[in-house]
């Protein structure tokens, strides 16, 4: 089906790329902020954040906040049209259109 997307679908990722759909374009999330809406484990949330970053649909910025090592996460203009194709696709199937 035209833009279903198999790399979103699944459901961590899913969710990830909702939640960062939900904020303003450019916007950031921090790690842990997003591994607690998302509710996984850090090796989860990882490896899924390495795939999304891997296709190009998110910018994975690392910094120093003091000593402390600091993971922002941010939809890319390509995840954002990703993720709304990914929607329309399944609002398709939902709806029994064609």
């Amino acid at each position: 089906m035209e833009g279903f997307n198999d790399l979103i679908h699944q459901q961590v990722r899913l969710r990830i790329m909702a939640a960062l759909n939900a904020l303003p374009p450019g916007a950031e999330v921090d790690f842990t902020t997003l591994r607690s809406i998302i509710e996984v484990t850090d090796g989860n949330l990882g490896a899924h954040l390495r795939k999304l970053e891997d296709a190009g649909y998110i910018k994975v910025r690392k910094t120093f906040v003091g000593r402390r090592p600091r993971t922002y996460i941010a939809l890319t203009p390509n995840g954002r049209a990703a993720f709304e194709e990914h929607i329309a696709a399944l609002k398709t199937i939902i709806s029994g259109e064609e």
